[in-house]
């Protein structure tokens, strides 16, 4: 980028309002969105060549998408990993192209929610048929409490413990948390890496875990409807793993009980965590932190 482009992004990044969408502004930064478009591009194109991949896992199998390795490649090029010691990586892939590209994720996620849309109601009847395992289902999520605490307390956590382990930690818990204990509380401080961790690695988690799931002889709604407990991308990757890894089921139908569940956790999260998560897991530090708690 020449001397005077950057002169004028930098005088209208002076007069950045600090909104979320400010980033993806287009005055000014018309080289930052095409760089960072033509990486997506190539990004794609690259992902797509290497296409999916199946390794059989005893009666399930590893499904490798596409998609997971997008998620790699846009890890691996950003400003702060391998362009923090690569110069010409960096200078064709700059900072600017990585905060523009945080927000447009949402932008990019919205047609998907519309195709998911249309997958629900071909199969509202199945859906409303499971009503009551969708309105229970949440509860399952305070299992990560039982699983999560105890290790968190061995491996030297204090009350970061409690915020790290409350839920898998998608933005309603990153609220719920910071607003009863404060961003810097010990609590807030476990919830925000827990959240930070699933959004690095928890798609490629969940890309995985959703093709070897049938393993475990559960019904695949059931893994579907598990697959809606993360973010959009999650869900996606974790439904599209699924989806080729069994032929029990058609995907579209996969794909909707993974939409409903996610919207439905959605919504009954924040009610599950708050007056049920939080309790509880305080209790449950209580009780073990004297026992197994390191500090």
């Amino acid at each position: 980028m020449s001397g005077t482009d950057a002169e004028a992004d930098e005088s209208v990044d002076a007069d950045s309002d600090g909104s979320r969408w400010d980033p993806i502004r287009m005055s000014g930064r018309w080289s930052f969105h095409l760089k960072a478009h033509l990486t997506v591009l190539a990004i794609v194109v690259v992902s797509e060549y290497i296409g999916t991949k199946t390794y059989p896992l005893g009666p399930g199998e590893v499904v490798i998408l596409p998609m997971l390795y997008a998620v790699v490649f846009g890890m691996l090029l950003g400003y702060r990993v391998l362009g923090a010691y690569v110069d010409q990586l960096r200078a064709a892939i700059p900072k600017e192209v990585s905060e523009i590209s945080s927000p447009l994720i949402v932008v990019a996620l919205m047609p998907l929610g519309v195709k998911y849309g249309t997958l629900v109601a071909p199969n509202f009847y199945d859906i409303i048929g499971a009503g009551p395992a969708f309105l229970l289902q949440e509860l399952g999520n305070l299992g990560t409490i039982f699983l999560a605490l105890p290790l968190a307390l061995l491996l030297g956590l204090n009350r970061e413990a409690i915020g790290a382990a409350v839920s898998i930690a998608r933005e309603p818990t990153l609220g719920i948390i910071t607003d009863l204990y404060g961003p810097d509380s010990p609590e807030g401080i476990g919830v925000l890496g827990t959240y930070l961790t699933g959004t690095f690695l928890g798609t490629l988690f969940f890309g995985i875990l959703g093709g070897i799931a049938p393993i475990t002889g559960l019904h695949p709604r059931a893994i579907a409807m598990a697959c809606g407990m993360g973010s959009g991308s999650m869900m996606t990757a974790c439904a599209g793993s699924l989806a080729t890894a069994t032929t029990a089921i058609p995907d579209d139908e996969i794909l909707a009980f993974a939409a409903t569940s996610n919207l439905l956790t959605g919504l009954t999260g924040v009610y599950v965590v708050l007056f049920v998560g939080v309790p509880l897991i305080n209790k449950l530090y209580d009780v073990l932190n004297p026992i197994i708690g390191r500090n």
